[in-house]
């Protein structure tokens, strides 16, 4: 672990622990000795998204490229975090672009989605963000991002609907302007 990181992880387990006393629980009894910690570094983990620079990533494998009409990288799954209840929502999305003389490196969408994900989120700014940078950073004549999530704030608290998903989308450039596109984009990822 980086300086730091240690203390940050003691400090979150410090709060869980008093969590799991004001929830009734006894946090010596021997099933939660470690789930302070082992909490802390889970929360610490999947917030990896607040120690990472999606334009950095982003820049890390543009191409030049002469060929394709649109390229789509499809169920590229992730998980986040609701910021409103701090639970689980996962899912997966598609980003198609269209290239202009530079193409990004495959793996590069997943991590940049990754980045995004792994932060306090809702799914319309995950679905906005990850078509905005790319819509900044590669040069395109259009990003489309559709994003399709099942969340646990919807499924095991307040109205518990299990059956429930999210569909979100975000378009630039041509996406934005060509209906037609936009369909060809969905009938692709059929």
């Amino acid at each position: 672990m980086a300086k730091g990181e240690k203390e940050i992880i003691e400090e979150i387990a410090s709060h869980y622990k008093e969590i799991l006393r004001l929830l009734g629980e006894d946090p010596e009894r021997e099933g939660l000795l470690k789930t302070p910690k082992r909490a802390a570094k889970a929360l610490y983990d999947i917030t990896l998204g607040y120690r990472q620079d999606p334009k950095e990533i982003a820049s890390q494998a543009v191409f030049e490229h002469a060929g394709s009409q649109i390229v789509i990288v499809k169920d590229i799954e992730f998980y986040s975090m609701c910021e409103h209840h701090i639970l689980p929502f996962f899912g997966k999305i598609a980003v198609g672009y269209l290239p202009k003389g530079k193409m990004i490196g495959l793996s590069k969408l997943a991590r940049i989605v990754n980045s995004f994900a792994k932060r306090l989120q809702v799914q319309e700014r995950l679905t906005s963000q990850v078509c905005g940078l790319l819509s900044e950073t590669l040069p395109n004549n259009g990003v489309i991002v559709k994003c399709e999530a099942g969340h646990l704030c919807m499924k095991m608290r307040g109205v518990e609907k299990q059956e429930s998903n999210t569909v979100t989308f975000d378009y630039t450039g041509k996406f934005a302007d060509d209906p037609e596109l936009r369909k060809e984009f969905l009938e692709l990822l059929k």
